[in-house]
């Protein structure tokens, strides 16, 4: 029977082992002893049965060590890099579920030949004044605003952080399936519209993350205006989806699309940057496995969405390949607290590992 979520886990990141003492020294005057059980089998001949299983086991050892060096790519993307002389793990992933995708490659060419280009030029020569060597770049608009925002907010707001590792394996497959049903043809989806609703549905059960802080009161908000970080030429933006609690799967993916594209087109206007309550930051889309997102000014947390990338993973005492993701949270201390944090952090990784707990 498959694992369930809580077999399987997200898995918190364990802190280091101790390292072993060390070994008495050996007795001056020598005694039979067991050998050790790393030589104790050394010399024995194995039953048929138990040497294929060691054998076995050892391969699968092997496959999944190698899954850490695997990129993933399309056939025809590993031909045309190996024709260009590209080494695909250097190459930055931007493809739905973490593969290498033609453009990719096109693109780390193109961004490789134009600093090569420039390389010779960028550095100026000694000439005794530095202030001549230095660009200036005035700080204006959208950049000068976000600087202002996110200094506030680290300064003001006691952040703290945690991490938890997830089997996102249940969530690449319902992606696939809403791809292919119909009432979402024509619809862009992602892993990030689960992980959106997971928020949504984990804020509930810990309302003191959808919340606000002042030096009187703890604002705590009944609805969820859902900010999505979006990198833009004009600088970091932070549109949110008002009263995205309101809205259905299907309406939830249609306004992600929407603010997306906005962004991406300068056409977000302060109003749908204002009011938030709860943000996220989808830095897997630049390949990135996770961060520590600052909040955003007037909210109390905010997660990071990392890039999902097959590993090795135990299950039911197997390692097998799973769609791994890392979640990042920052939390304002003042409003939650270590316990808080933990538990909201566990209720988003518990939906992206069984989406079918939406249905509940």
């Amino acid at each position: 029977a498959p694992a369930t979520p809580a077999a399987v886990g997200h898995q918190l990141r364990p802190a280091p082992s101790p390292l072993p003492a060390s070994s008495a020294a050996p007795s001056p005057q020598p005694a039979p002893a067991p050998r050790p059980a790393a030589q104790a089998g050394r010399g024995l001949k194995l039953p048929a049965a138990v040497g294929n299983w060691v054998a076995a086991g050892r391969e699968r050892q092997a496959e999944a060590a190698g899954l850490f060096e695997r990129v993933l790519a399309k056939p025809p993307v590993r031909r045309i890099a190996k024709e260009l002389g590209v080494d695909l793990t250097q190459v930055r992933a931007t493809g739905q579920f973490g593969e290498v995708t033609r453009t990719d490659v096109e693109n780390y060419l193109a961004e490789r030949e134009t600093n090569i280009e420039t390389s010779g030029s960028f550095w100026m020569p000694d000439s005794g004044d530095n202030e001549r060597r230095t660009e200036r770049i005035r700080v204006k608009g959208v950049r000068k605003a976000t600087a202002a925002a996110v200094t506030e907010s680290y300064r003001d707001a006691p952040h703290v952080s945690i991490y938890v590792d997830v089997d996102a394996s249940r969530t690449m497959e319902f992606v696939k399936r809403l791809k292919a049903s119909r009432e979402f043809e024509g619809i862009k989806v992602t892993p990030l519209l689960i992980l959106a609703k997971a928020v949504i549905w984990a804020a509930a059960r810990n309302p003191h993350v959808n919340a606000s802080w002042t030096d009187e009161e703890i604002l705590v908000k009944h609805y969820m205006n859902l900010g999505i970080a979006a990198a833009t030429p004009r600088g970091l933006l932070v549109p949110n989806i008002k009263n995205a609690n309101e809205l259905s799967l299907r309406e939830l993916a249609m306004a992600l699309t929407e603010l997306a594209k906005r962004a991406r087109d300068g056409k977000t206007q302060p109003a749908e940057m204002a009011d938030g309550t709860i943000s996220i930051t989808n830095i897997g889309a630049l390949g990135i496995d996770t961060g520590t997102p600052i909040i955003n000014r007037g909210e109390v947390a905010i997660v990071a969405f990392g890039t999902i990338r097959q590993k090795p993973w135990v299950v039911s005492g197997e390692v097998i390949p799973r769609w791994i993701t890392t979640l990042g949270g920052s939390f304002d201390h003042r409003v939650v607290d270590g316990d808080l944090s933990a538990r909201f952090m566990a209720d988003v990784a518990a939906i992206m590992e069984e989406p079918a707990l939406l249905l509940e």
